[in-house]
């Protein structure tokens, strides 16, 4: 059965706050008897019913990919690449976490492997912003920004840290970098993330600070 389309898309309130509690609750229930009978039917090789998952979390994937990547480009190739994994592998999934857990943990490990041939392939590098980028992407260059706001006369400058924030970044591994980036530009809690790669908290802090060690280090004197 082949996969033919991965798609992109871009109640009454309670009388009182037990009331509202217990419909909120209902609804979650319903939301997730639902959800299941869809990875079931997925599972038996109900297209229609892939579909729907697919247009559930289609745009949570590419948000978490471009948020990640920092690349148009790669994003969309890491949304075919993820859920064309998870049509494969739906068979797999035990319902011992939630899907969208399962589905967020490929996705992230798709991720981690296109950063890993980023650096593997030089040439496959993403090309450096140009001089009218300014928006920052990460949280060391909005702190940046936010020192030169205000500031006309240290305004030229910059550029240059755009360009030393850049290459600080290029030291970190791709685990190190992504599990920064999941910190400090998605704002996820650290269980979350090792729920997302499939690891432990504690192995997510120990990257955390390896990567904020070495930014540091390279930044050193900037912020």
């Amino acid at each position: 059965m082949p996969l033919t389309r991965l798609a992109f898309v871009v109640p009454g309130q309670g009388t009182h706050l037990g009331c509202e509690g217990g419909a909120a609750a209902a609804r979650s229930i319903v939301k997730t008897a639902d959800e299941q009978a869809l990875i079931r039917a997925a599972q038996t090789g109900d297209r229609a019913a892939f579909e729907e998952l697919v247009h559930r979390y289609d745009r949570d994937v590419l948000r978490l990919a471009l948020n990640l990547l920092h690349r148009t480009e790669d994003a969309r190739d890491v949304y075919q690449e993820a859920f064309l994994k998870v049509y494969k592998n739906i068979h797999r999934f035990r319902f011992e976490c939630s899907f969208y857990t399962w589905v967020y943990r490929i996705v992230t490990n798709v991720c981690l492997d296109h950063l890993r041939r980023r650096i593997s392939r030089p040439e496959d590098q993403a090309p450096e912003p140009s001089p009218d980028e300014t928006a920052p992407t990460n949280f060391f260059e909005r702190v940046a920004e936010d020192r030169l706001i205000g500031d006309p006369e240290r305004s030229f400058m910059g550029k240059e840290i755009g360009w030393r924030i850049h290459g600080a970044l290029q030291t970190l591994t791709p685990r190190e970098r992504m599990v920064f980036e999941m910190k400090h530009y998605q704002g996820l809690k650290l269980r979350a993330i090792g729920e997302l790669l499939g690891t432990t908290e504690e192995t997510v802090k120990n990257s955390l600070f390896r990567a904020t060690r070495k930014l540091r280090t390279r930044l050193e004197g900037l912020l």
